[in-house]
This record gives C-alpha cells, structure tokens and sequence, in this order.
C-alpha cells in the first residue's frame, strides 16, 4: 500500500557502545547497531526488506544483509554528502517506504573512526571517501581538512557578527554539561569549563580549538523506518517523521559551503525551512528539543538563526541566555550531541530525537512533542 511520506515513523533505534577503540571490525559494528534495532521494534532480521547507509559507509549491504539473516532486500541506496546527508537517509527510506517499494527499512552507519582510519587527519591528495573520489577542488589548495575548510567557510559570518572564541566556547560548555549526565557519552562525568575551552590549543586559529570539534568515535548506529500504522502494532511509542527533506542549490559544493554568498546560502536555508512546513505544516523553530549537527561550533550557531530560532547573528546571545542548555527555553542535544556523546556521522543525533519522542531519553525533557533534526538535511519528527 502506498502511503504519504508523513505517514511514516521511526520504529526501532540502536546503538553500540561508543569508544576509541572497539576492538570489532566495523561490519561488525553495523551489525550489532542494526540488531538492536531491529529488535528495538520488536521484529526481525526477516521483516527488514530495505537497507540504506552513507556512501562513505565501508559496510557492504550484502554483507551485512547476510550477517544479520534478512532473507531478501527489495530495496538500497546511499546518501552523499557526508554527515550533512544524515537527515535524507530517514528521507530516502520513508520515501521507499511510502512508496511502496520497501515495508521495513534499516538505515545503518558504523565505522571505526578513532582506531582506524580518523577522518580529522588531513587529505594526502585531492580526494576523500569511498575510492578517493575528488569531492571539490579545494584540497589543492590545502584545504585538506573538514576543520580547515569550515574554519574558512565560518569566518564571513563570525566576523561581521563579531563572534568571539569565548561565545563559541558556550555551546560547547552546554553540550559537554549534557554529555556528563549521559552513560553513553564519550564525555560522560566530564563537564568542560568556559576557562578550560579557551585553554584549548587551537586547531585552525583563530576560529577552531580543540573543544570546538567534534568527536572521532568507533561505534554504529541505526534505525527501522516503516509506515505509521504499522508502527502503531509494534513494540514501541511511535515516532511520526512529520518531514524530512534536503536542500542543494546550483552552486552548492558537495561536502563544505566555501564559495556562496550570503544571499545564496539564505535563500536555501530558506527553501529547507519551507519545504519542513510545507510537510509538516510545522515551522522547523516550532518544536520542543533541537538536535543540530555539531560537527564544528560554528555551525551550530549558524543552524539556530537559519532554522528560525533567533534572528541573524543573535546566536551568541541565544546560547549566553542558556537558552539551549539545562533548563532552557530550546534544549540543544540533550545527549550531548557530535561533541560530547559521539560522532556517528549525525545518525546517534536522530536516535536522540526519537527516544525524547519516546519519553525514554537518559536527560529527557518534558512534554516533548516535536523534535526538529537539522544539518544539511533536515527532519521533524514527532507524536502521531
């Protein structure tokens, strides 16, 4: 039966343990993410018929189909784009859910990022990914790292609002105190003062320091994509993707948003937060909990005025106000989000938004009905 998009839901969440050092190869970890998905919703490795992953995902999904037992895959695909495609595997597998091609799907991510290959070392030649594909010409000219490049593409914006090291510093004091409450986090009992960021070495000065980027973790995650009333059978509360879209103009580059003008970037921003209402009939800043991708500091302040919560550069004042933290009006990453939980490519920020659906996140807040998941692809997820 074909079904809208908005009649969808996230039915099972699952993650493995989040380390430097696994000690499990990373199809292992995928396997055991998707396992405890699966069982997360109460099915099994024989009603999963749909898989859908990154392409910088290592995992083959014959090889994984055949680890977990799933009998026969009708449906595959992959997103591009690095973790800012984290948001379109939820929208490409409710698509094939709605359409009819796929009834349960498993989208996974799983790598060894910490004891293996750590995607924060620079590029030794003109690509990155899966075959090293060249991705954009600006690693000729040294751009071979994601801290470099976001650096550059974030100082326009940092300059002209006049953002400084230290108000940067407040995202990551709130992030880190969410992360010490949660067992999961890598930075679980570990708050981080405001003193002890600025005593952090900087990586790219005078933008990034070490507390401004994100983890480099092994570990997976996953999820279980089917239709809204099939969901409503099975184990647990039922999480309704209201909207999931993405965004990519003309001159958008494929991994870092270098080269476009304010202009530009706006009008996009603009179109994704369109296309969420237009869905959902919900505007993206109309939600309970936030959960933005904070690959770098800079992005999440950014993401907060683009997706409408405080106008063009009152970011800074927004988090001062603890607006985003512990008792605030806009939880940001409750679970202590890319920086303080773990790097999984922004898939452990969507089981987040799903368990506070839930009602069963480990720093749960009240009376969530709406969740917004933002990066370069963006999802609501909510109460039927």
């Amino acid at each position: 039966m074909v079904v809208p998009l908005t009649l969808t839901a996230i039915a099972g969440v699952g993650e493995t343990d989040y380390s430097a050092n696994s000690g499990r190869s990373e199809l292992r970890l995928a396997a055991e993410a998707s396992l405890a998905a699966i069982r997360d919703a109460g099915l099994t490795p024989a009603d999963i018929d749909g898989v859908v992953t990154f392409t910088f995902d290592s995992n083959d999904e014959l090889e994984l189909q055949r680890s977990l037992g799933i009998p026969s895959l009708r449906w595959t695909s992959r997103t591009p784009f690095g973790g800012s495609g984290a948001n379109a595997t939820v929208q490409q597998a409710a698509a094939a859910v709605a359409s009819g091609a796929a009834k349960a799907v498993l989208i996974y991510r799983a790598f060894n990022e910490r004891s293996g290959r750590r995607f924060g070392t620079p590029e030794s030649h003109a690509g990155f990914g899966m075959g090293g594909r060249k991705l954009d010409f600006h690693y000729t000219l040294n751009l071979n790292t994601a801290a470099k490049s976001y650096a550059l593409e974030n100082q326009p914006y940092l300059t002209r609002y006049g953002i400084t090291s230290e108000d940067l510093g407040r995202y990551v004091v709130s992030t880190r105190d969410w992360a010490a409450t949660n067992p999961r986090a890598a930075y679980y009992q570990r708050p981080l003062t405001l003193e002890e960021h600025q005593a952090s070495r900087w990586i790219v000065e005078p933008i990034i320091r070490r507390w401004d980027c994100c983890l480099e973790t092994d570990g997976g995650a996953a999820l279980v994509i089917t239709s809204l009333d099939r969901a409503r059978d099975l184990k647990q509360p039922v999480v309704r993707i209201h909207a999931a879209t993405q965004q990519h103009d003309i001159h958008s580059r494929i991994i870092y948003d270098v080269y476009r003008s304010d202009a530009e970037v706006a009008a996009e921003a603009q179109a994704m937060n369109d296309e969420l209402q237009r869905q959902s009939g919900i505007r993206p800043h109309e939600v309970n909990v936030a959960m933005i991708y904070d690959a770098f500091t800079p992005g999440v302040l950014k993401a907060l005025e683009e997706r409408g919560f405080c106008g063009p550069g009152e970011a800074k004042d927004f988090i001062a106000a603890g607006h985003t933290g512990r008792g605030g009006s806009m939880p940001v990453n409750p679970n202590g989000g890319l920086m303080g939980e773990a790097y999984i490519h922004g898939i452990n920020n969507i089981v987040e938004g799903a368990r506070q659906i839930r009602g069963q996140a480990v720093n749960q807040q009240a009376n969530v009905e709406r969740v917004l998941v933002s990066g370069g692809s963006a999802l609501i997820l909510g109460t039927p």
